[in-house]
């Protein structure tokens, strides 16, 4: 059985698919395969380990002879589910084992943007630490605020955890059902969205890319929230507008910004975003720990030796390819 993976991945997840008696391929070029390549590469496949590319409706047609699809996140918003269910691909992803590193990402970014610290750093950088003045580079406190989380699963829950205990901030939550544990453990409050917006001194977005969320942050949110506020995302770049955000930070209708995710990743180099004084912004590396990484890696893999075993797949995002 063969396996191509579109990126070189941790010795842990090779050392898995190998002792389990496959032949893998790693793509070794560090840029994206374009659609073609891709199809091409999977003609020889019986599986693929799949990171960063779009699986679409065209490459899943033409590479319906896959017998599973292994992601190397927990995020699936890159691949035609719909289309991918019709063709009884299963499609397998990475939950749970990234949640407290991301969570140390956006707890990060938090800080930082309250802080100015990323451009701060670059005054010292630059030779611009100069004359102390009391009035100057002022931050915000954020003990004793209000943390909301938009999207409270196990990222967001703990997110809210680290909050709750480093800074003693109240939680409140906007999702689609209930989060009993949060409430019983943080004492987390369940609103609206608009609640969310007008109540919240920090909003940190931990919820999937959906049509629903695609854009949710807009102009029209930020206008809502209060004027100290501060906005983080390590989710999805595509869950708020950017040129809305640009507009929100340089027009003072929100404190800062802490962003782990850009639309388009990567960002351009010249983007006003970077020279904010009050935004942070990383690569995407919410799960970039050494410890991290291998766990998902170890997941996909045994999504893949699973289903090319014939076995039942134990993390599965299309279930309804077996009904």
């Amino acid at each position: 059985m063969n396996v191509f993976v579109t990126r070189i991945i941790p010795e842990a997840g090779l050392q898995l698919l190998e002792a389990a008696g496959f032949k893998v391929k790693q793509w070794t070029e560090k840029r994206k395969l374009t659609n073609e390549e891709l199809i091409e590469e999977c003609r020889w496949a019986d599986a693929l380990l799949n990171s960063g590319q779009q699986l679409n409706r065209e490459f899943l047609e033409a590479s319906a002879h896959l017998k599973i699809i292994a992601l190397n996140s927990v995020g699936y918003d890159n691949v035609d589910i719909e289309t991918a269910t019709r063709l009884k691909i299963p499609i397998g992803n990475t939950p749970g084992v990234l949640s407290e590193a991301t969570a140390d990402t956006a707890f990060l970014l938090m800080l930082a943007s309250s802080r100015n610290a990323f451009f701060l750093n670059r005054t010292i950088t630059e030779g611009k630490w100069n004359f102390h003045e009391p009035t100057a580079n002022l931050g915000r406190a954020l003990t004793g605020n209000t943390l909301g989380v938009f999207g409270l699963g196990k990222i967001g829950m703990e997110m809210a955890r680290r909050s709750a205990a480093a800074f003693k901030m109240k939680i409140i939550y906007h999702n689609r059902s209930k989060n009993i544990e949060a409430e019983e453990e943080l004492g987390a409050k369940l609103v609206s969205f608009d609640e969310l917006l007008q109540q919240s001194d920090v909003i940190s977005v931990h919820t999937a890319l959906t049509p629903d969320t695609e854009g949710k942050f807009n102009l029209e949110a930020f206008k809502k929230m209060k004027p100290g506020a501060i906005f983080v995302n390590t989710a999805r770049g595509a869950i708020h507008n950017e040129t809305d955000l640009i507009k929100a930070l340089q027009e003072k209708i929100i404190w800062g910004a802490g962003l782990d995710v850009t639309n388009p990743e990567p960002m351009h180099a010249d983007n006003v975003l970077l020279r904010l004084p009050n935004v942070a912004v990383l690569p995407h590396i919410g799960s970039a720990t050494v410890e991290t990484r291998d766990a998902m890696v170890k997941l996909a893999a045994e999504n893949i030796i699973a289903g090319l075993n014939g076995k039942k797949i134990p993390h599965l995002v299309n279930p309804e390819i077996y009904q």
